[in-house]
């Protein structure tokens, strides 16, 4: 029976090789290419509910980018605070910024998707690219930087967006987690199947919109908006990826575990419309890393051959730390791989109980 374990150890060790060596190698190890600014005109698309104290802050720093030909549609998507109120003044100071107000509708009220579709009908380019409001680029060259990986051929451009730091070790779970998404999507994206992206950091050609209906086909899904778009989107000749560190932008970080569990079961409730193919990848990669916890704990307790035990699980160590510590470079978020066995292990039960959770109850609105 033992050894029997082991040699299921072996394998799911094995499918963690292929995972990590294989597929997001492809992103850790690849070579980052700069690419020439196009200086097309772009339309940065905001959406907005209840952010008075974000939007203040961060909408001027989207104003000051250093780029030749763009606009700010601001979606106020039926706030009751003060947001529409600052989105009014800054419409008066910048001329470049388009103000779209959404009312509460009966049929789509909560519904990010119902108002980001009138921002991007509102928007005057073709070019589009998006970020959510409490979100802030990390150098003027962010619009440059983005829209420079647009070609004939690719329409769909995803980014990385991280957290702010801080000390708290709620902080480096959130960024670390961030971090292993950004790896897996846009390793899956050089491997030509690109399945998710994050709407912090993601732009499209408008065309990419309209030939899928837009949001139509999940609309009553009140999240997905930008993994389950690119989900349905994206393939290998019209999506690309952009890793040059001025691209990048910054979110504000959720202060407690009890507003980070609420938006991480959001997120996998999201995940059960991907594509089949999507789903069973990210299935198996969460099981293997359950199934080497749970096996590693049942060889060592029942003191099977220690050394062959504790030399796979240090095997296994070896190749995802290296894997991952590549990938956290490229990505500016080296200082979270350090607290790896830890992070993976808390994420891997956190993620577990949001699942668990999610069988009795969904989250049903993004703010």
């Amino acid at each position: 029976m033992l050894l029997a374990i082991f040699c299921l150890f072996i394998a799911v060790v094995v499918v963690q090789f292929l995972y990590y060596v294989v597929v997001f190698g492809k992103f850790s190890f690849a070579k980052t290419h700069s690419s020439t600014p196009k200086n097309i005109p772009i339309s940065v698309i905001v959406c907005a509910k209840n952010e008075e104290e974000t939007v203040s802050k961060f909408i001027p720093i989207l104003a000051q980018q250093d780029y030749p030909n763009f606009e700010i549609v601001l979606i106020d998507d039926a706030s009751s605070d003060a947001t529409l109120d600052i989105f009014e003044e800054f419409e008066q100071r910048y001329a470049n910024i388009k103000l779209v107000k959404v009312a509460n509708n009966e049929a789509f009220w909560g519904n990010k998707k119902f108002a980001l579709t009138l921002g991007i009908k509102a928007a005057k380019n073709e070019y589009l690219l998006f970020t959510d409001a409490d979100c802030y680029p990390v150098s003027k060259n962010w619009i440059s930087e983005m829209s420079a990986n647009f070609t004939l051929q690719k329409s769909i451009v995803l980014g990385y967006s991280g957290y702010e730091k801080s000390g708290t070790f709620l902080n480096k779970i959130i960024r670390f987690e961030t971090l292993l998404t950004a790896v897996q999507y846009f390793s899956w994206s050089k491997m030509g199947r690109p399945y998710m992206g994050v709407g912090r950091n993601l732009a499209y050609k408008r065309e990419e919109f309209f030939r899928v209906r837009g949001f139509m086909d999940h609309m009553k899904i009140r999240s997905g908006d930008d993994d389950l778009f690119i989900n349905q989107a994206a393939n290998a000749k019209n999506t690309t990826i952009c890793l040059n560190p001025e691209s990048f932008t910054v979110s504000i970080p959720k202060k407690n575990v009890k507003e980070w569990l609420i938006q991480k079961r959001r997120h996998i409730a999201t995940s059960e419309y991907y594509k089949l193919f999507d789903k069973v990848q990210l299935s198996v990669f969460y099981f293997s890393q359950i199934s080497f916890f749970i096996l590693a704990i049942l060889l060592l307790a029942f003191q099977f051959n220690w050394i062959a035990v504790v030399s796979t699980i240090a095997f296994r160590y070896i190749f995802t730390w290296i894997i991952l510590g590549f990938g956290a470079g490229k990505l500016k978020e080296k200082d979270v791989v350090f607290w790896f066995p830890l992070l993976e292990i808390t994420l891997l039960v956190c993620q577990f109980y949001c699942y668990l959770v999610n069988l009795f109850t969904k989250p049903v609105q993004w703010k």
